[in-house]
């Protein structure tokens, strides 16, 4: 019988089967921050200053620098895949000789735990996406909305889990991105609050065929459990043309969810409306404990059992360091 092969020692290689790993078997490539802001190029900033305030969350250092030095170059190569794309569709009429044709949205699909950046990687590229010369159309939905009610969640004892796959309409999900793939007019996402933490009943955005549809949530590079009846089961990364994932080592997380938290605590939980208006009430050593306890009990978890598994499936990989802006750069290679 073979016998596995030890490794020990400096001398020993980086694991093959680590996709992230510094083998040369790896599907990536990794730049430095400072190497990949060498391929923006001539990339226009079409940004200011005050948008990217706005355009930021709460504790994200986001600045102009920071789109110079990463968002641009991921704007140029996002160009070139939407246009690669566009080519192909074009072909491909010309192949089956259908006129009247019109080319789906190219949909870009952004994951990564709580507190690392989505949101503020996902609005920054809409707007620098919608500024190239094409003046694009460009739509971005979270899967916030797509949650299982409060009401519902409790009734099925998932409060606890909510934000893991079971927490998710994943019909509701699916049916949308099948629509929006289809091509169809007026497709509806439901809407989600922060501040009261639930699905708002009956509010919904409408995404009318945009040339770029980003799809924004933690879970959304996650596959499912196959059937044992041989029907077929689409995941909700079958639907993306690119994915990015934003990392980031399990203790600066940590660090930027507990300082949001208590941010948050000073800010928005004092609204009354808000779900979590109760801790503003706490002290700060009781509210640190409760951020704690949240992050040990569910996003840690969240993240080691079903976010951080789903990184290598990404197409492009954004490494950030204890300062919240991006170190590395890991692209699939083609």
């Amino acid at each position: 019988m073979d016998q596995p092969i030890k490794r020990s020692g400096p001398a020993a290689h980086p694991d093959p089967l680590d996709q992230l790993s510094g083998s040369e078997l790896s599907p990536y490539r990794r730049f430095s921050a400072a190497k990949w802001s060498d391929f923006r190029a001539d990339t226009p900033l079409t940004l200011t200053a005050d948008e990217v305030v706005r355009l930021r969350s709460l504790d994200d250092p986001v600045d102009l620098d920071e789109v110079r030095r990463i968002y641009l170059s991921m704007s140029r190569l996002l160009y070139a895949h939407v246009e690669a794309s566009q080519s192909l569709f074009e072909q491909r009429k010309r192949f089956l000789n259908v006129d009247g044709a019109i080319k789906t949205p190219f949909i870009i699909g952004i994951a990564g735990s709580v507190a690392v950046g989505k949101s503020t990687t996902a609005r920054i590229l809409a707007e620098l996406l919608a500024r190239w010369p094409s003046s694009p159309k460009v739509s971005l939905v979270t899967t916030d909305g797509f949650l299982l009610p409060n009401a519902v969640l409790r009734e099925q004892g998932l409060m606890e889990r909510k934000g893991f796959p079971e927490s998710y309409d994943v019909g509701a999900l699916l049916s949308f991105l099948s629509q929006i793939k289809a091509g169809e007019h007026s497709v509806r996402a439901p809407l989600y609050s922060h501040l009261v933490y639930d699905v708002l009943p009956d509010e919904y955005v409408t995404i009318d065929r945009p040339a770029i549809l980003i799809f924004e949530g933690i879970n959304v590079l996650q596959v499912r459990d196959l059937p044992e009846d041989g029907k077929m089961v689409p995941f909700v990364s079958d639907y993306f043309d690119f994915s990015i994932y934003i990392d980031a080592d399990e203790d600066k997380i940590h660090d930027w969810y507990v300082t949001r938290f208590m941010r948050l605590r000073q800010t928005a939980f004092k609204d009354p409306r808000s779900f979590f208006h109760r801790y503003s009430e706490l002290s700060e050593d009781a509210a640190r404990g409760i951020a704690e306890g949240l992050w040990a009990n569910i996003n840690l978890k969240n993240l080691k059992e079903n976010i951080q598994p789903t990184r290598p499936r990404a197409d492009l990989i954004l490494k950030k360091g204890s300062n919240h802006l991006v170190e590395e750069v890991l692209l699939r290679k083609l």
